[in-house]
């Protein structure tokens, strides 16, 4: 196992754990997400939000997978537009879970259903507070978590000014700029492109099956069956990023970048040795 001399810390003040995978096949995740209940028994919570589509199918789906891992309460947190994310039932099931897991799908669903409301705050407060809660995400629930997302980039095109689009995230990790699926995708452009144009940020590029758990007072770590790319910007020698004019090719010198798999760490501060 190594680490790297990144700083890719959650908030300060993170007790509960959180968990970040980018995409594919999730029954390992699964898996590793009811080791870490205090009880199998626990309250689980599927937030489907994300998926526009048959949401009452993709709960299901995930609820037989944890039913067989001897989880059987599998609630399905429904919030769109019509089940407000405010309502007393809903905040009182989120307050109520060992664990939530954030489905994919479209991660500006959750953004506009979430961003400004209570549930949200309840759902900070939880991570930052209470030891033993656990939040985690797959796919575009992963990317929601980041202080900024990438919502459009594709290709060549990615390296282009203009050629990528990134708004607010939930910033239930806000140093982070997340993107999934990345290997398989071919999303390495647009994540260099996010960076330079948030250079404060940390890009993580999750592939699929593969993620990153953060517990409290840990180095984050990686698992899965892939590589995690991460990409710092923060020290960069030169960019013409400001001075480009839409569709004109973007540079930037100095990135650091790393590739890590299952076992390898991230160093909580700068300089600091696996």
């Amino acid at each position: 196992m190594s680490s790297v001399p990144f700083s890719l810390a959650a908030p300060a003040t993170l007790q509960g754990t959180l968990v970040v995978l980018g995409g594919g096949y999730d029954d390992p995740t699964l898996a590793l997400l009811a080791d870490l209940l205090p009880t199998r028994r626990a309250s689980i919570e599927i937030l489907t939000t994300a998926t526009a589509h048959e949401p009452e199918r993709t709960h299901a789906a995930y609820a037989r997978v944890l039913h067989k891992l001897g989880c059987p309460h599998v609630g399905h947190l429904q919030v769109d537009e019509a089940h407000p994310a405010d309502a007393p039932a809903t905040l009182a099931r989120l307050r109520a879970a060992a664990l939530v897991f954030v489905t994919g799908g479209d991660q500006e669903r959750l953004t506009e259903q979430l961003l400004g409301t209570e549930f949200l705050e309840v759902l900070r407060r939880r991570c930052q507070h209470e030891a033993g809660f656990i939040l985690a995400g797959t796919s575009a629930g992963a990317s929601a978590l980041g202080g900024q997302m990438l919502v459009a980039g594709r290709g060549w095109r990615s390296l282009l000014a203009g050629g990528i689009e990134v708004i607010p995230g939930l910033a239930i990790l806000p140093n982070l700029l997340i993107d999934q699926h990345f290997a398989e995708r071919a999303r390495y452009p647009r994540l260099l492109h996010a960076v330079l144009a948030h250079p404060t940020l940390l890009g993580l590029g999750l592939s699929e099956e593969t993620g990153v758990i953060f517990r409290p007072g840990q180095a984050p770590e990686v698992f899965g069956e892939e590589v995690v790319v991460l990409v710092d910007g923060r020290h960069l020698s030169a960019s013409n990023y400001a001075s480009q004019q839409t569709g004109q090719p973007i540079s930037g010198q100095g990135f650091q970048v790393s590739l890590l798999v299952k076992g390898d760490t991230v160093a909580m501060g700068e300089g600091a040795k696996g």
